[in-house]
């Protein structure tokens, strides 16, 4: 018995840490958006679900990230597209709770622009 509980504790204990999953719908922190992020093929991809400008509806199914790809715990590191400006950004997504913050940079990481989200599903 002593042998098995040593077996299991040693297995338990060597298992990688289960990574938060960022999957969900989020809310923008300016509330003008919500984002759907789901597995696109062997990376994690975003789109806009829901816009509260009626003169933005045509943003709704653009995908704003993708190739997001794990980098770290609770981290994920592809591209990101904005639709204010039309360009796309190298990217990064980390996941704390019911928090996410997302991230677009240019040079190198050199200027970035973040944005929080929240968690509704």
């Amino acid at each position: 018995m002593r042998r098995l509980v040593f077996i299991l504790s040693a297995l338990y204990l060597s298992a990688p840490a289960l990574a938060q999953q960022a999957n969900g719908l989020w809310l923008r922190d300016n509330g003008a958006s919500h984002v759907r992020i789901a597995p696109c093929g062997d990376a994690l991809c975003g789109f806009v679900a829901w816009v509260q400008d009626p003169e933005r509806a045509s943003e709704i199914g653009l995908k704003v990230f993708y190739d997001m790809k794990p980098s770290g715990p609770s981290t994920w590191e592809g591209q990101a597209f904005n639709p204010e400006d039309e360009k796309t950004y190298t990217g990064k997504m980390v996941l704390e709770g019911n928090e996410l913050k997302t991230s677009g940079c240019i040079f190198g990481g050199l200027i970035c622009k973040s944005v929080n989200w929240t968690r509704l599903k």
